[in-house]
């Protein structure tokens, strides 16, 4: 709750600390998180609709990508979970080399 209310739902600290849980919640190898605004309100000057936070962690630590998606509600959602596999496809192959 701490982490919620210094840096908000929507931050590179929650992003990461929410795969960090997953990983350990689900005894996995790696996971991932996502937080954003996908719209259609919801959004601020510092944080609009469309920012999402990716959260990706594995045995070489844990890592956070930020994007700043466009289009409505479904676009940034569809976009959102290409960007997540994504990025634990780069995880996987350049910190595991």
């Amino acid at each position: 709750q701490d982490m919620l209310d210094t840096y908000g739902a929507v931050s590179e600290q929650v992003a990461k600390a929410m795969a960090e849980g997953a990983r350990t919640v689900g005894q996995t190898t790696y996971a991932v998180s996502t937080t954003g605004i996908a719209g259609p309100g919801g959004g601020s000057p510092e944080k609009p609709v469309g920012l999402v936070w990716f959260g990706v962690t594995g045995p070489h630590g844990t890592v956070a990508h930020k994007a700043n998606l466009i289009g409505n509600r479904e676009d940034i959602r569809q976009s959102a979970a290409e960007l997540a596999l994504y990025y634990v496809y780069t995880y996987i192959t350049e910190k595991g080399k």
